[in-house]
Protein backbone atom coordinates (compact mmCIF):
# COMPACT_ATOMS: atom_id res chain seq x y z
CA UNK A 1 0.00 0.00 0.00
CA UNK A 2 3.21 2.69 0.82
CA UNK A 3 4.48 1.58 -2.36
CA UNK A 4 1.03 2.24 -3.71
CA UNK A 5 1.28 5.81 -1.95
CA UNK A 6 4.69 6.90 -3.20
CA UNK A 7 4.43 6.03 -6.95
CA UNK A 8 1.07 8.31 -6.97
CA UNK A 9 3.18 11.11 -5.23
CA UNK A 10 5.71 11.18 -7.89
CA UNK A 11 3.07 10.10 -10.81
CA UNK A 12 2.37 14.04 -11.44
CA UNK A 13 4.60 15.42 -14.90
CA UNK A 14 5.47 18.92 -14.77
CA UNK A 15 3.92 20.74 -17.85
CA UNK A 16 5.28 24.24 -17.17
CA UNK A 17 9.00 25.81 -17.38
CA UNK A 18 11.08 24.84 -14.19
CA UNK A 19 13.04 27.33 -12.63
CA UNK A 20 15.99 26.95 -10.68
CA UNK A 21 17.49 30.10 -8.66
CA UNK A 22 21.17 30.52 -8.51
CA UNK A 23 23.68 32.67 -8.04
CA UNK A 24 25.97 34.00 -10.44
CA UNK A 25 28.85 31.80 -8.81
CA UNK A 26 26.41 28.91 -9.46
CA UNK A 27 25.39 29.66 -12.55
CA UNK A 28 29.04 29.70 -13.63
CA UNK A 29 29.08 26.36 -12.24
CA UNK A 30 26.27 24.85 -13.66
CA UNK A 31 26.95 25.94 -17.06
CA UNK A 32 30.31 24.91 -17.35
CA UNK A 33 29.87 21.56 -15.43
CA UNK A 34 26.51 21.26 -16.95
CA UNK A 35 25.51 19.36 -13.84
CA UNK A 36 23.18 20.48 -10.61
CA UNK A 37 24.32 19.62 -7.48
CA UNK A 38 21.27 17.99 -5.92
CA UNK A 39 22.21 18.18 -2.12
CA UNK A 40 21.31 15.17 0.79
CA UNK A 41 17.80 16.61 1.58
CA UNK A 42 18.51 16.75 5.24
CA UNK A 43 20.92 20.19 4.50
CA UNK A 44 18.50 21.87 2.20
CA UNK A 45 17.98 25.14 3.10
CA UNK A 46 14.53 24.33 4.03
CA UNK A 47 15.33 21.00 5.59
CA UNK A 48 12.78 21.54 8.76
CA UNK A 49 10.70 20.39 6.33
CA UNK A 50 12.24 17.05 7.08
CA UNK A 51 11.09 17.60 10.76
CA UNK A 52 7.40 18.83 9.48
CA UNK A 53 6.97 15.44 8.38
CA UNK A 54 7.85 14.20 11.83
CA UNK A 55 5.78 16.12 13.52
CA UNK A 56 3.11 15.38 11.08
CA UNK A 57 3.44 11.87 12.05
CA UNK A 58 3.63 12.84 15.73
CA UNK A 59 0.14 14.52 15.59
CA UNK A 60 -1.42 11.18 13.93
CA UNK A 61 0.08 9.14 16.80
CA UNK A 62 -1.13 11.55 19.40
CA UNK A 63 -4.16 11.58 17.89
CA UNK A 64 -4.94 7.73 17.79
CA UNK A 65 -3.83 7.18 21.19
CA UNK A 66 -5.62 9.83 22.63
CA UNK A 67 -8.82 8.12 21.65
CA UNK A 68 -7.31 4.92 22.83
CA UNK A 69 -5.64 2.95 19.98
CA UNK A 70 -5.81 -0.31 20.97
CA UNK A 71 -2.12 -0.81 19.57
CA UNK A 72 -0.22 1.79 21.39
CA UNK A 73 2.70 -0.20 21.22
CA UNK A 74 3.11 -0.28 17.49
CA UNK A 75 2.52 3.06 17.45
CA UNK A 76 5.02 4.43 20.28
CA UNK A 77 7.47 2.58 18.40
CA UNK A 78 6.69 3.77 15.10
CA UNK A 79 7.34 7.28 16.34
CA UNK A 80 10.37 6.23 18.11
CA UNK A 81 11.66 4.96 15.09
CA UNK A 82 10.72 7.84 12.27
CA UNK A 83 11.87 10.50 14.83
CA UNK A 84 15.72 8.66 14.50
CA UNK A 85 15.41 7.21 10.99
CA UNK A 86 14.23 10.45 9.02
CA UNK A 87 17.05 12.73 9.80
CA UNK A 88 19.74 9.78 10.33
CA UNK A 89 19.25 6.96 8.23
CA UNK A 90 19.21 6.14 4.37
CA UNK A 91 20.06 9.15 2.64
CA UNK A 92 18.09 11.00 -0.46
CA UNK A 93 19.31 13.62 -2.28
CA UNK A 94 17.41 16.35 -4.16
CA UNK A 95 17.59 19.48 -6.18
CA UNK A 96 14.76 22.39 -6.68
CA UNK A 97 12.88 23.91 -9.37
CA UNK A 98 9.83 26.59 -9.09
CA UNK A 99 6.87 27.10 -11.09
CA UNK A 100 7.49 30.95 -10.71
CA UNK A 101 11.12 31.90 -11.65
CA UNK A 102 10.58 35.73 -10.23
CA UNK A 103 9.78 35.70 -6.72
CA UNK A 104 11.10 38.04 -4.32
CA UNK A 105 11.72 35.41 -1.60
CA UNK A 106 13.09 33.10 -3.59
CA UNK A 107 15.86 36.27 -4.77
CA UNK A 108 16.53 36.78 -1.23
CA UNK A 109 17.28 33.07 -0.33
CA UNK A 110 19.48 32.21 -2.97
CA UNK A 111 21.38 35.11 -3.87
CA UNK A 112 23.32 38.28 -2.85
CA UNK A 113 21.36 41.40 -3.68
CA UNK A 114 22.30 42.24 -7.58
CA UNK A 115 23.70 38.73 -7.98
CA UNK A 116 21.27 36.51 -8.87
CA UNK A 117 19.58 34.30 -11.63
CA UNK A 118 16.25 32.07 -12.28
CA UNK A 119 17.25 29.25 -14.90
CA UNK A 120 14.37 27.98 -16.51
CA UNK A 121 14.26 24.62 -17.92
CA UNK A 122 11.78 22.49 -20.52
CA UNK A 123 9.77 19.73 -18.41
CA UNK A 124 10.31 17.25 -20.42
CA UNK A 125 14.28 17.63 -21.04
CA UNK A 126 14.46 17.68 -17.00
CA UNK A 127 12.14 14.83 -16.92
CA UNK A 128 14.18 12.61 -18.91
CA UNK A 129 17.44 13.40 -17.79
CA UNK A 130 15.36 12.48 -14.38
CA UNK A 131 14.86 9.25 -15.80
CA UNK A 132 18.38 8.48 -17.59
CA UNK A 133 19.71 8.42 -13.91
CA UNK A 134 16.98 7.16 -12.00
CA UNK A 135 15.81 10.09 -10.51
CA UNK A 136 12.24 10.93 -9.86
CA UNK A 137 10.25 13.89 -10.07
CA UNK A 138 7.72 15.29 -7.59
CA UNK A 139 5.52 17.97 -6.66
CA UNK A 140 5.73 19.08 -2.84
CA UNK A 141 2.58 19.00 -1.32
CA UNK A 142 1.60 21.89 0.81
CA UNK A 143 -2.21 21.50 1.66
CA UNK A 144 -2.59 20.88 5.53
CA UNK A 145 -5.20 18.75 5.18
CA UNK A 146 -3.79 16.73 2.07
CA UNK A 147 -1.02 15.89 4.18
CA UNK A 148 -2.94 14.74 7.13
CA UNK A 149 -4.68 12.37 5.02
CA UNK A 150 -1.32 11.21 3.44
CA UNK A 151 -0.28 10.36 6.62
CA UNK A 152 -2.94 8.59 8.00
CA UNK A 153 -2.61 6.19 5.02
CA UNK A 154 0.91 6.14 5.82
CA UNK A 155 0.04 4.90 9.49
CA UNK A 156 -2.45 2.71 8.38
CA UNK A 157 -0.31 1.10 5.49
CA UNK A 158 2.31 0.60 8.40
CA UNK A 159 -0.48 -1.64 10.13
CA UNK A 160 -1.27 -3.75 7.26
CA UNK A 161 2.48 -4.56 7.08
CA UNK A 162 2.87 -5.09 10.85
CA UNK A 163 -0.41 -7.49 10.93
CA UNK A 164 1.14 -9.29 8.05
CA UNK A 165 4.43 -9.74 9.33
CA UNK A 166 4.05 -9.64 12.96
CA UNK A 167 6.72 -8.93 15.40
CA UNK A 168 10.48 -9.49 14.64
CA UNK A 169 11.93 -12.61 15.49
CA UNK A 170 15.34 -12.47 17.41
CA UNK A 171 14.79 -8.77 17.78
CA UNK A 172 11.81 -9.00 19.36
CA UNK A 173 13.78 -11.47 22.12
CA UNK A 174 16.32 -9.51 22.58
CA UNK A 175 15.30 -5.85 21.85
CA UNK A 176 11.21 -6.18 22.94
CA UNK A 177 10.99 -1.83 22.31
CA UNK A 178 11.83 -2.42 18.81
CA UNK A 179 9.91 -5.48 17.95
CA UNK A 180 8.58 -3.70 15.22
CA UNK A 181 11.42 -2.11 13.53
CA UNK A 182 12.36 -4.61 11.26
CA UNK A 183 8.97 -3.90 10.04
CA UNK A 184 9.62 -0.64 9.42
CA UNK A 185 12.58 -1.00 7.37
CA UNK A 186 11.00 -2.10 5.37
CA UNK A 187 9.04 1.03 4.30
CA UNK A 188 11.72 3.21 5.25
CA UNK A 189 12.69 3.89 1.21
CA UNK A 190 9.02 5.07 0.99
CA UNK A 191 8.99 7.30 3.90
CA UNK A 192 11.79 8.87 3.06
CA UNK A 193 10.80 9.71 -0.28
CA UNK A 194 7.40 10.76 0.95
CA UNK A 195 8.79 13.30 3.35
CA UNK A 196 10.67 14.86 0.80
CA UNK A 197 7.49 16.05 -0.99
CA UNK A 198 5.38 17.69 2.30
CA UNK A 199 6.96 21.03 3.24
CA UNK A 200 5.55 23.45 5.49
CA UNK A 201 2.50 25.57 4.50
CA UNK A 202 4.17 28.60 4.78
CA UNK A 203 6.23 27.89 1.68
CA UNK A 204 3.44 27.47 -0.53
CA UNK A 205 4.10 29.98 -3.31
CA UNK A 206 7.29 28.04 -4.30
CA UNK A 207 5.20 25.97 -5.91
CA UNK A 208 7.67 23.31 -6.02
CA UNK A 209 9.05 20.69 -7.98
CA UNK A 210 11.47 18.39 -6.42
CA UNK A 211 13.63 15.78 -8.12
CA UNK A 212 15.55 13.22 -5.85
CA UNK A 213 17.52 10.39 -6.29
CA UNK A 214 17.36 6.67 -5.51
CA UNK A 215 17.49 5.91 -1.67
CA UNK A 216 21.09 5.37 -0.79
CA UNK A 217 21.66 2.82 1.75
CA UNK A 218 25.54 2.42 1.54
CA UNK A 219 27.08 6.19 0.98
CA UNK A 220 30.48 4.60 0.45
CA UNK A 221 30.04 2.88 -2.71
CA UNK A 222 27.52 5.86 -4.13
CA UNK A 223 29.23 8.67 -6.05
CA UNK A 224 28.59 11.00 -3.28
CA UNK A 225 31.07 13.98 -3.13
CA UNK A 226 30.75 17.33 -0.55
CA UNK A 227 31.19 21.05 -0.99
CA UNK A 228 31.08 23.26 1.88
CA UNK A 229 28.35 24.83 2.98
CA UNK A 230 26.97 27.73 5.88
CA UNK A 231 28.62 25.82 8.26
CA UNK A 232 29.78 22.63 7.72
CA UNK A 233 30.51 20.07 4.47
CA UNK A 234 27.52 19.35 2.72
CA UNK A 235 26.99 15.57 0.33
CA UNK A 236 25.27 15.87 -2.93
CA UNK A 237 24.98 14.34 -6.06
CA UNK A 238 25.91 15.40 -9.67
CA UNK A 239 22.51 15.36 -11.38
CA UNK A 240 23.35 15.64 -14.96
CA UNK A 241 21.57 18.14 -17.52
CA UNK A 242 23.28 17.35 -20.78
CA UNK A 243 22.94 13.27 -22.13
CA UNK A 244 27.35 13.51 -21.83
CA UNK A 245 28.60 14.20 -25.26
CA UNK A 246 29.58 18.01 -24.61
CA UNK A 247 27.10 20.03 -25.94
CA UNK A 248 25.91 22.96 -23.77
CA UNK A 249 22.84 23.22 -21.48
CA UNK A 250 19.68 23.30 -23.11
CA UNK A 251 17.80 26.44 -21.51
CA UNK A 252 14.36 27.73 -22.31
CA UNK A 253 14.52 31.37 -20.53
CA UNK A 254 16.38 32.56 -17.79
CA UNK A 255 15.66 35.70 -15.35
CA UNK A 256 18.21 38.03 -14.09
CA UNK A 257 17.36 39.17 -10.54
CA UNK A 258 16.73 42.53 -9.39
CA UNK A 259 20.05 44.62 -9.73
CA UNK A 260 21.22 48.37 -9.57
CA UNK A 261 23.24 47.84 -13.00
CA UNK A 262 20.21 46.50 -15.40
CA UNK A 263 21.76 47.13 -18.82
CA UNK A 264 25.42 46.24 -18.08
CA UNK A 265 24.24 42.90 -15.89
CA UNK A 266 21.89 41.98 -18.94
CA UNK A 267 24.47 42.72 -21.70
CA UNK A 268 27.16 40.42 -19.73
CA UNK A 269 24.83 37.95 -19.08
CA UNK A 270 24.30 37.84 -22.84
CA UNK A 271 27.46 37.66 -23.49
CA UNK A 272 28.46 34.72 -21.38
CA UNK A 273 25.94 32.41 -22.67
CA UNK A 274 26.50 33.24 -26.06
CA UNK A 275 30.58 32.74 -25.64
CA UNK A 276 28.58 29.24 -24.22
CA UNK A 277 26.66 28.03 -26.92
CA UNK A 278 23.75 28.73 -24.66
CA UNK A 279 20.27 30.90 -26.62
CA UNK A 280 17.27 30.13 -24.61
CA UNK A 281 14.37 29.46 -26.76
CA UNK A 282 12.33 32.49 -24.53
CA UNK A 283 15.08 34.63 -23.99
CA UNK A 284 16.71 36.37 -21.20
CA UNK A 285 14.13 38.98 -18.99
CA UNK A 286 14.63 40.83 -16.54
CA UNK A 287 12.42 40.45 -13.29
CA UNK A 288 11.49 44.00 -12.46
CA UNK A 289 11.35 44.37 -9.13
CA UNK A 290 12.79 47.18 -7.44
CA UNK A 291 16.38 46.47 -6.34
CA UNK A 292 16.67 46.46 -2.37
CA UNK A 293 19.78 45.52 -0.38
CA UNK A 294 18.43 42.28 1.82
Amino acid sequence: MIRAITQKLFADIPRETLYHYTSFRGLLGIVESRVLWASDVRYMNDSAEMKHSVDLVRDEIARRLAEGHHRPKLLNQFLEWITYRITNGHMLFGASFRSNGNLLSQWRSYSAPGKGVSLGFNPDDILLRARDQSFQIGKCIYDPTVQRRLIEQIVDAVFDLADARGEGGELAEGQPSKSYYPVFELVESDLLRIAALLKHPSFQEEEEWRIVSPVITDYLRSPVLFREGASMLVPYFEFKLTSGSGEPIALEHLFLGPTLNINLSMDSLKLYLAKQGIDPRQGISYCQIPYRQW
